[in-house]
């Protein structure tokens, strides 16, 4: 459904290529500049032919090449709306589906005297070399890049998903417009013109709409709480916002979180997965540890531990001792279920202890962790490592060291499959668009459209991780999610080496059990075990040897 409108031929073609028509960074794709085509042939093809003789009229007008990309490039990229007709591109060919950049920009070489036919008028060229100012041209070139990159990020975002037929997919693909031109706009701190695109928003991204109508409505408040801290032109960054630490707004999260587990399968297929790589590491073992990083999030019962207490208990011989370390900053919460595991272990006859390290991931040392001679350690990090991704790459390695240190059998890790901490704004609120449109998109197939339980699911979990990926930048965005190949790379550089996971048949037949709605996927990719709606990855299980 949702996905669907970001794959629509009539989207891709009104909007990705306009934004990607060939313009690699800001050049006309057919000029390679080796030669190959005069300058004056590439003014004639983009309909130029009222440029002067020289870049300096008499009257003192910039008519060089660099306030003609201004006037027929800028209004193209900052206007949704505009074609590529006005801007005198409608011969333009496309030989590939994606262009490539060039590096460089090669000098081309001119003939004394050229000519440019168009209708009866001739422009003459001047002999100077210095007509076309090369540091100029090049400049304003560069400031192209970027906007190239992140078109290049859209249409990534947009190509993955096959067309879908709908009614609705013309207004659909008009949500998708008025959300990428905001976030164009909120990038370029013109705050008129968001305000402007927000307000038509408002009228279309509905609470208790269609799944893209929902999703929206999370970008759009993730895109009017950046524009409030934006700020003015001249300034640097974002106004640090200020932390909510409401306790009616930590009750709802929660809450929130609860339903997640229960309704989704995204967490249960985590704790499924790290359990039976858990349960394969402790074989034939007699006291086994499990460093629990975060505790999924606090959540209540420690599902996935009592899973492993039932596992273990069933097992003979049973292990003599069982311990977990909790490590995370809700240490009274870690209790209340610490206090819950003990029961259980007693009921399944297990020897059980819990214990609690009060610390935040970028704060835990070696020596937080007690551990004991003869006794197996595994590390288990159920959407927690992604929180300590900085741009300066610090954090996580030291935390990666420290997990190295302490020397685990095996070290599970669960991340969000999909890349929300690109270095450019627009690219990364393509990619999140793309992934959270799957997400709403699998709970509209599971859930009514006014059930409450959806809305609290929408509103007070995944809509945080978008307005946080959206809206914060610095040490505020925590959200940093990450592809798998991404994790592959930074665990590999931390020391660990892949340990393949050779269970995805279980995996599927745990899926079919679970009878949720069709469209859910499990496939296994380069070791790991990937989650997936419709094929989109959602969640991918990898395990690590240091």
């Amino acid at each position: 459904m949702a996905p669907g409108l970001l794959a629509s031929p009539l989207y891709n073609e009104q909007n990705t290529n306009r934004l990607k028509v060939g313009v690699v960074n800001g050049v006309d794709p057919r000029i390679r500049f080796g030669g190959t085509k005069r300058k004056s042939d590439l003014f004639y093809d983009l309909g130029t032919s009222d440029l002067l003789e020289n870049d300096e009229d008499k009257e003192g007008q910039n008519r060089s090449i660099t306030s003609f990309y201004s006037q027929r490039y800028l209004s193209i990229l900052d206007n949704p709306n505009s074609t590529w007709q006005e801007a005198g591109l409608t011969d333009v060919s496309f030989a590939h589906n994606k262009m490539k950049r060039s590096k460089s920009l090669p000098e081309s070489s001119f003939n004394d005297t050229c000519s440019l036919n168009a209708g009866n008028m001739t422009i003459y060229r001047s002999k100077s070399m210095n007509s076309l100012p090369k540091l100029r041209f090049r400049d304003h070139i560069w400031t192209y890049t970027q906007r190239y990159l992140e078109a290049e990020a859209i249409e990534d975002a947009i190509s993955e998903y096959g067309t879908v037929e709908d009614d609705g997919n013309r207004d659909g693909m008009h949500l998708v417009q008025l959300l990428v031109s905001c976030a164009e706009a909120v990038a370029c701190r013109d705050k008129t013109h968001a305000l402007s695109l927000l307000a038509k928003l408002r009228g279309d991204a509905l609470v208790f709409g269609s799944s893209f109508q929902r999703v929206a409505s999370c970008f759009m408040q993730g895109l009017t709480d950046r524009l409030a801290l934006v700020q003015p032109l001249g300034a640097v960054g974002l106004v640090a916002p200020a932390k909510n630490l409401n306790a009616i707004a930590l009750e709802k999260k929660e809450e929130a979180l609860q339903l997640v587990y229960a309704t989704c399968p995204h967490i249960q297929f985590s704790h499924f997965v790290a359990n039976l790589s858990i349960l394969e590491a402790f074989e034939g073992e007699s006291y086994v540890h499990v460093v629990d990083l975060g505790m999924t999030q606090g959540l209540r019962h420690g599902h996935q531990w009592r899973a492993l207490i039932e596992s273990l208990a069933s097992q003979t011989p049973t292990p003599r001792r069982l311990r977990i370390t909790a490590v995370g900053p809700c240490v009274n919460q870690f209790v209340i279920i610490g206090n819950e595991l003990e029961a259980y272990a007693r009921e399944k006859g297990i020897n059980f202890e819990f214990s609690t390290v009060e610390s935040s991931l970028e704060t835990l040392k070696p020596e937080d962790i007690t551990t004991y001679k003869n006794e197996v350690m595994v590390i288990n990090s159920i959407l927690q490592l992604h929180c300590v991704v900085k741009e300066s790459r610090g954090a996580l390695n030291s935390v990666l060291q420290i997990i190295h240190e302490l020397a685990p059998k095996v070290m599970v890790l669960v991340e969000q499959d999909s890349n929300h901490n690109g270095p450019f704004f627009i690219g990364r609120f393509m990619e999140a668009l793309h992934y959270y449109s799957a997400i709403f998109d699998a709970l509209d197939a599971m859930l009514p459209k006014y059930d409450t339980k959806r809305a609290k699911i929408e509103q007070f979990y995944f809509a945080e991780e978008i307005k946080n990926i959206v809206s914060c930048e610095g040490p505020n965005r925590v959200e940093r999610h990450e592809k798998v190949d991404q994790w592959r790379r930074r665990m590999s550089r931390a020391g660990f080496q892949a340990s393949p996971i050779k269970m995805v048949s279980r995996a599927k037949q745990w899926l079919a059990k679970l009878e949720v709605c069709e469209g859910y996927t499990i496939a296994e990719e380069k070791g790991c075990v990937v989650l997936g709606w419709k094929s989109k990855p959602i969640v991918a299980v990898s395990c690590w040897k240091p």
